[in-house]
């Protein structure tokens, strides 16, 4: 009877609250303006997103054109299911009595002013008839130009009810034509950008995989408003998904050309049980407009990061030489200090001992078997991590280590001791995946053991410096012994247990670094970063290939937070070649020194040593794309030091074609103001720089508008130009 009551006197006040006025909420950063308001019917609608106006009260003069919008056509913050919405829903239910409707009205909101920079706006909807509440999030972030919106879904029905959407945001826009471009690939192959043309109807992107969620498609994405997304000129809306499991984009273009963009979980095979009482809390969308092209909008959101996102953003990051390539699973403690020794010998900060080193029943000597078993082989390593640790910090150099305690090979002793705390159906025949299967980490007995591997090795190892966290498996075989009958939640809850498991080792052991792996780039997302200062991109380490990948994830993350590695892989490319492609992202090694001839290792110390000189540029400046790799046989970018005092050009000629017509490359976001010193650094021992990168001084304006000849017609050739700010 009282929560009758309470639906009727809410419902009154709806009816008064639309009758005497409405409601403007403007969330809005130094640039841009998202504007929602209250229409006749109580509900909310998007007014406007774009550019932010000089004078905000001039929002109002949109207003009128909104008193129409109470059909299926109107632009709802929150369009749900069921009733006169036309098109694809953020919302959708299944009440206790059946009903698939639900009607959203604005109850209140407000604003909290968290930092200078900083701005919450929270507003609370409501179902009239049913006691259904969702609260809209959007955290304004002015200086860096971004948006982040998540939503909160809650009820106080009498049993749990079914909601089949949950969206995290649902922007609108009209123009005369949109283009998107996605990241897709697979594995050694991710992150390939393609641009396509929205037309009437839905595209869809997204996964189902689970775990390894973006093993083919990228959760993130660029839409050019009114033209093809460009670098440097026009309207894009760039956006992502802070979500480590299955996430859905919908891009929907209506009868009257508008456009519609959905982001979220993917709500495939998940129509989530929720519980009176509880609530649901999305995944923050993360997204930036601008007005200058996809350039201005990966500055933004790289700046945005390393300020608010990533792991120790704005701190350091450790150089490394990984061990695989080199031994893969066949070492002992005898090779193993020798790799530390040619650790210290490159300068390198870190030695990161790899997969291989774990298992005694079924010693880790291949993929098949011993994966779960997290104690040291005792025949490869008789004295276990802590003589490793011990022996590194002996030599010089600090120690790492590969863990992927997500995953099971069958032949183990954790699965013959506890299959319950696997993901598997019952009554079918298994499928493997990399020979292994995923632990069921919606089970806290699960959480608990994943907890303990990270605790365990810190606890024995107080130097353990640093995790290369693995996860190569796709969620498959599809049930969950531990939540029964609730088989539709395992996919969101498989990464809330993740989350949990990493807010214990954050809160535990803040400081450790850890790289995000999963076989290459099957998780790239913001909300993993939160808890791991860098992901591995791919595990094509070919430096061809991983020009045009970092170029794919440059776009939405700042290099400090993608890991690239120099390896053996590609042998027509030279050791500087690979060094140099390296040198953009967060440098390491996985290669054998030895066979390196002496020339080639006395360039990768000298590398390393460039590399810790010029890392405050690298890691905290402003980075430009000069030259897609897309559109040539060259590539180009640099980086500009936030005072404008220094900047790094790297320049690629991948194969360039024979007689090739060159020409120079404009430089951007220097002072034009400046003169700048230009030369070139990196080069093989004995190398000379051409003439014009041997301390040269230009104007920035020169450099802008003229540019520099940094590119020649040999295969696999590169260079790297200093630019230095002179009185």
């Amino acid at each position: 009877m009282r929560k009758k009551l309470f639906s009727i006197l809410f419902a009154l006040s709806v009816v008064a609250h639309v009758k005497g006025w409405s409601e403007t909420i403007r969330i809005t950063t130094n640039e841009t303006a998202l504007v929602l308001q209250t229409a006749q019917n109580g509900r909310l609608y998007q007014l406007y997103l774009g550019p932010r106006l000089a004078d905000g009260e001039e929002y109002a003069r949109l207003s009128p054109a909104l008193k129409s919008k109470t059909d299926g056509q109107a632009w709802e913050a929150y369009a749900v299911s069921g009733t006169e919405t036309f098109f694809e829903p953020a919302f959708g239910i299944r009440h206790n009595d059946g009903n698939m409707t639900t009607v959203l009205q604005y109850v209140s909101h407000n604003v909290q002013k968290i930092s200078d920079d900083v701005t919450e706006t929270v507003i609370s909807l409501r179902d009239a008839l049913y006691p259904v509440q969702v609260k809209l999030h959007y955290q304004a972030f002015a200086k860096e130009n971004v948006i982040k919106s998540w939503t909160e879904i809650s009820h106080n029905e009498k049993q749990a009810v079914s909601i089949n959407r949950y969206a995290s945001s649902m922007l609108y826009w009209k123009r005369s034509q949109y283009f998107l471009t996605e990241f897709s690939g697979d594995w050694a192959h991710e992150a390939n950008m393609s641009t396509t043309q929205l037309t009437f109807g839905k595209k869809e992107v997204d996964t189902k995989l689970g775990s390894r969620a973006d093993l083919h498609v990228s959760p993130f994405f660029t839409v050019g408003l009114g033209s093809t997304p460009r670098e440097t000129e026009g309207q894009v809306l760039m956006g992502t998904l802070a979500w480590t499991g299955n996430f859905r984009f919908t891009f929907e273009v209506d009868n009257e050309n508008g456009l519609r963009v959905i982001s979220g979980i993917n709500p495939y095979a998940s129509d989530y049980v929720l519980d009176p009482g509880k609530v649901f809390t999305t995944p923050a969308f993360i997204f930036t407009y601008s007005e200058h092209g996809t350039g201005k909008g990966s500055r933004d959101l790289q700046r945005w990061a390393r300020e608010y996102q990533l792991k120790d953003g704005n701190g350091d990051r450790m150089t490394l030489l990984n061990n695989w390539e080199s031994t893969g699973f066949d070492f002992n403690e005898t090779k193993l200090d020798s790799c530390m020794q040619e650790a210290k010998f490159l300068g390198v900060d870190m030695f990161l001992l790899d997969d291989g080193w774990f298992a005694n029943k079924y010693p880790r000597e291949s993929d098949h078997q011993g994966l779960g078993d997290w104690q040291p082989t005792k025949e490869k390593l008789p004295n276990g991590v802590p003589a490793l640790v011990k022996y590194a910090g002996q030599t010089g150099v600090k120690f790492g280590i590969w863990i992927e305690p997500e995953m099971v090979n069958p032949k183990s002793e954790l699965f013959e001791k506890h299959p319950d705390w696997v993901i598997m159906l019952p009554n079918r025949e298994r499928y493997y995946y990399r020979n292994q299967l995923v632990l069921d980490l919606s089970n806290p007995a699960v959480q608990e053991h994943v907890f303990g591997v990270v605790d365990h090795l810190l606890t024995e190892n107080p130097q353990l410096a640093y995790f290369k966290w693995d996860c190569n498996s796709p969620i498959t075989n599809i049930y969950s012994p531990y939540l029964k009958d609730r088989q539709n939640n395992l996919y969101v809850d498989y990464v809330r247990g993740l989350y949990k498991v990493l807010d214990r080792i954050k809160a535990k052991y803040p400081n450790v670094p850890m790289m995000l792996c999963s076989g290459g780039g099957g998780r790239t997302d913001y909300e993993g970063l939160r808890y791991f200062t860098e992901f591995w991109p791919s595990d094509n380490t070919d430096p061809v290939e991983r020009i045009f990948i970092q170029w794919g994830y440059s776009q939405f993350f700042p290099g400090k937070a993608i890991a690239a590695h120099v390896t053996s892989w590609n042998h027509d490319a030279s050791i500087k070649f690979r060094v140099d492609v390296a040198m953009q992202c967060k440098l390491g090694f996985d290669i054998n020194v030895k066979e390196l001839r002496p020339e080639e290792q006395t360039f990768c110390q000298q590398a390393v040593a460039t590399y810790d000189r010029i890392k405050n540029t690298n890691f905290g400046g402003d980075q430009y794309r000069l030259v897609s790799p897309y559109e040539g046989n060259h590539s180009a970018s640099m980086m500009v030091s936030t005072d404008q005092q220094q900047a790094i050009l790297y320049a690629y000629d991948v194969y360039p074609r024979y007689g090739e017509n060159l020409l120079a490359v404009q430089c951007q976001g220097l002072n034009p103001a400046k003169k700048y010193r230009v030369r070139e650094i990196n080069l093989m021992p004995g190398g000379k720089p051409g003439r014009e990168f041997n301390d040269a001084v230009y104007s920035g304006d020169y450099l802008m508008k003229v540019g520099l000849d940094v590119f020649t017609t040999s295969k696999l050739h590169s260079r790297i130009l200093q630019l230095d700010a002179v009185e």
